[in-house]
């Protein structure tokens, strides 16, 4: 499958990406089909340098069924090439980590009391039950016995 993603390029802790289609099962700074533009994230947004894309390939690629990665969609939206990507909705990344892993633990345990109360009623029936069942059957072998 074609995709258009970034590849990193630049030193560390100063990247630079190349927008490129490459296939879906290549490395991410690997081979790669063909450079259709670069992004600069360090620039400010305002600048024209900030991103560059050749805007009539990349409208032939997705024509050949290339699909952009979620970053590169939005990109692309910013450009008017593609309708902008629906923002995710995720309010649990707002909240630091541990704190989470705190919120899931008591909720859990929130859910835990309630069925354990419910689980002992459930299996007391089914406990008297085999003991009604196994009565009549030791009986029975008892009469045979007795013949």
């Amino acid at each position: 499958m074609l995709k258009l993603r970034l590849s990193r390029g630049g030193t560390k802790k100063r990247p630079v990406y190349k927008v490129v289609v490459a296939d879906s099962r290549f490395a991410r700074d690997g081979r790669f089909i063909e450079k259709v533009g670069f992004y600069n994230p360090l620039l400010p947004k305002e600048k024209k340098e900030r991103i560059g894309l050749e805007l009539e390939r990349i409208k032939y690629w997705l024509d050949q069924g290339a699909q952009p990665t979620t970053r590169v969609a939005r990109i692309l939206g910013e450009n008017k090439l593609m309708p902008m990507p629906v923002n995710g909705n995720n309010p649990q990344k707002a909240i630091p980590k541990k704190e989470r892993k705190k919120e899931v633990s008591k909720e859990e345990n929130k859910e835990e009391a309630p069925k354990k109360d419910a689980a002992p009623k459930a299996e007391a029936p089914k406990a008297e039950a085999p003991k009604k069942d196994a009565a009549p059957k030791a009986e029975a072998p008892k009469k045979e016995e007795g013949k």
